[in-house]
């Protein structure tokens, strides 16, 4: 998109130096943040837990126990489930990671292998290997392929591992692990341009690798792409089905008897299933499933099940139809294991439990793991909102809701991830990761969170949420996962209009933060990609869907967070850089050097008159006159897994974490 010229438009800084955040610049930052404690008049009140729960990311059915691999807990960990005792039988911690979304059995069923999405600041292995046969033994560290991420495995007929994932900033790799050996060995990048890998599948000739731009996407990078790896001559062709070079990436292999099953992630258009002939991979059939997710494939014979958004669905080899499982489970959330056995589907759900579906029948038992032996643990958290009466903490596939009368929590369920979350009039309204749009839910009528509003699917990371109460509009700031850039979403309150505009700061930023003053949303622009403009901020109206106005500001990082007290629009970046922007002459009128309190992402909120700033590490406040920071909580280091939250609950508190246990802060600064 481009944009007109208007008033104040690529206007920058001419007193004060530039804003940019390399080392060379810092000499140029007029200020230092204060490393001064907020003082006696600071009260943090420690709130217990903030979620607690066995949150999972994988699962495989190994003879009559279902194997489950946790997600955000400390430390990460298998746990074993015996199906006929519908209780948790064994566990082994890992130790590291976030999480463990690839699982993987060889033939005979007594090794599992276990790959992590590992930590960014975190070395060591991201392969493991548990012996079922002696599950009281610790599972072992057995490698590291140097994509950091391990999102899918498959072990090949001889034992041979195969491993595919990413890191940020590189083509992904097949990866190998030979147990004889022990050795970890990296067989090349079959596509250049893509960015992520999430399939892989082997049989004795060939390894299947699946990729592309599940993240990251946009910027020249890759759409569905699928490779046959030559196991003897260590070559890779392109084999992905030319209907499904559209879609983003490819989701998920499997290899059926004599055939490949072959699912995309959808994005503008829906997933895609294709059922290809081992012998001749140019003969398949392709079917399209109806929804932008088609994952955790299993056989019966006759047919191929799998999960989407909108439940589970068969695929029947010998027509080619797809058609919904019939069920009594009700909503199933994220589905991260499905299994066929005994006329059954064996269900592993992002809610903590695992459900035993009767295929003829269509009935179902439900276990939850934490009644069944799991160990229930505090989880990493996303978006936060409070009101006087309660808080709610947003995290993978719940939001739990602390009541601060009578100090009750409880696990609601939502699926996705609650980025970000509001509170208005007692009401709770959340920005929903992936694809989900806007939830809420309302404690004095609601069981639980529904959807109130779907936004485009490729729009799927929503990422700040705030309110517009001269036009009575909630405003959403959100990334396009597949496709770069991203859109600010609109929804009105009185009358459930909505809106979405693409792209409103330009084709390659994000819109990672939004403030509101007098009616105007001010949007912050961030680019992950290595190129192009970052760090804009724009001025927008949200009523008319125009432009306003625009400062680019000179940054090597883009806009972290934004928050507005009177006539000054506060900005944190991705990387430290504290700027202060005079909305009445629009121009950046101070900035400094934040690093040492914000090494990272970051957010801000009003409170009480001051602009508060919370970061991985600590909670500070700014001088509404001097532009001076302060350190409010030092060493906070909250349990986040996308970033940091703070929120205020209207009578002037403040609500973070402080690991992973859910803090209110009461600070009363003396002016």
């Amino acid at each position: 998109m481009q944009h007109s010229p208007s008033v104040g438009r690529r206007q920058l800084l001419r007193a004060g130096g530039a804003l940019g955040l390399a080392a060379a610049a810092a000499p140029l930052l007029p200020a230092t943040a204060q490393a001064a404690q907020g003082g006696p008049r600071t009260t943090v009140t420690d709130l217990g837990p903030a979620i607690g729960q066995f949150a999972l990311m994988s699962g495989i059915l190994v003879g009559d126990t279902v194997v489950i691999g946790s997600r955000n807990l400390t430390p990460t960990r298998l746990i074993a489930f015996h199906l006929p005792t519908r209780t948790v039988v064994s566990r082994t911690d890992l130790g590291s990671g976030h999480s463990v979304q690839a699982l993987a059995v060889d033939a005979s069923g007594r090794y599992l292998y276990a790959g992590i999405l590992a930590k960014a600041d975190e070395g060591g292995p991201n392969l493991f290997r548990w012996d079922l046969a002696t599950p009281d033994a610790p599972a072992v560290a057995v490698g590291r392929t140097e994509d950091r991420d391990i999102r899918e495995l498959a072990v090949a007929p001889d034992g041979t591992v195969y491993a595919v994932g990413g890191i940020p900033g590189k083509a992904p790799a097949l990866w190998r692990y030979d147990p004889g050996t022990g050795l970890v060995t990296k067989l090349g990048v079959p596509d250049p341009n893509a960015t992520l890998a999430r399939a892989v599948a082997a049989t004795d000739t060939t390894v299947f690798f699946g990729a592309g731009s599940t993240l990251a996407g946009g910027d020249g990078a890759s759409r569905a792409s699928l490779y046959a790896y030559d196991r003897a001559t260590g070559t890779f062709t392109d084999v992905t089905p030319p209907e499904m070079e559209k879609d983003p990436s490819l989701r998920e292999l499997a290899v059926v008897g004599d055939r490949l099953v072959v699912t995309t992630a959808g994005s503008t258009e829906p997933a895609k299933l294709a059922v290809m002939d081992l012998a001749d991979l140019s003969s398949y059939t392709l079917a399209r499933t109806g929804g932008k997710v088609a994952k955790t494939l299993t056989p019966d014979g006759e047919r191929i099940y799998f999960s989407g958004e909108a439940g589970l669905h068969a695929y029947t080899l010998a027509t080619g139809s797809i058609a919904p499982v019939r069920s009594d489970v009700g909503d199933l959330g994220e589905v991260w294991g499905l299994d066929h056995v005994d006329g059954g589907l064996t269900v592993v759900s992002g809610y903590g439990f695992v459900a035993e579906i009767d295929l003829a029948t269509g009935t179902s038992v439900v276990t939850d793991l934490g009644r069944a032996g799991a160990p229930v643990s505090p989880q990493t958290c996303m978006g936060i909102a409070a009101d006087r009466r309660s808080v709610y903490v947003g995290g993978n596939n719940v939001i739990a809701r602390h009541d601060l009368c009578g100090g009750e929590v409880v696990n609601l369920r939502a699926p996705g991830e609650a980025k970000d979350a509001e509170v208005l009039d007692g009401v709770l309204y959340t920005g929903q990761y992936s694809s989900q749009g806007m939830w809420t839910y309302d404690h004095a009528v609601d069981a639980q969170p529904h959807r109130l509003a779907e936004f485009p699917s490729e729009q799927n990371r929503p990422l700040d949420l705030c309110f517009d109460a001269v036009n009575g509009l909630l405003l959403a700031g959100a990334q396009s996962d597949t496709e770069g850039g991203g859109s600010l979403w609109t929804y009105s309150l009185e009358d459930g209009g909505k809106a979405a505009y693409i792209n409103p700061v330009d084709e390659v930023q994000l819109v990672r933060a939004v403030a509101t003053r007098d009616g105007v949303a001010y949007l912050g622009g961030d680019n992950p990609t290595t190129r192009g403009p970052r760090g804009t901020v724009v001025a927008f109206d949200p009523v008319a869907g125009r432009e306003l106005w625009r400062i680019d500001l000179p940054l090597a990082t883009g806009v972290a967070a934004l928050a507005v007290r009177g006539p000054h629009l506060y900005g944190l970046t991705r990387k430290g850089g504290f700027f202060v922007v005079d909305l009445r002459i629009r121009r950046v009128v101070h900035t400094a050097d934040l690093r040492a309190l914000c090494p990272g992402f970051a957010a801000m909120v009003t409170c009480r008159g001051w602009v508060y700033g919370v970061s991985d590490t600590t909670l500070f406040r700014v001088h509404p006159k001097t532009f001076a920071v302060t350190t409010v909580v030092a060493g906070i280091d909250g349990a986040w897994y996308s970033g940091p939250h703070v929120n205020t609950d209207g009578l002037g508190r403040l609500y973070t974490l402080r690991g992973h246990h859910l803090v209110r802060v009461d600070d009363r600064p003396v002016l």
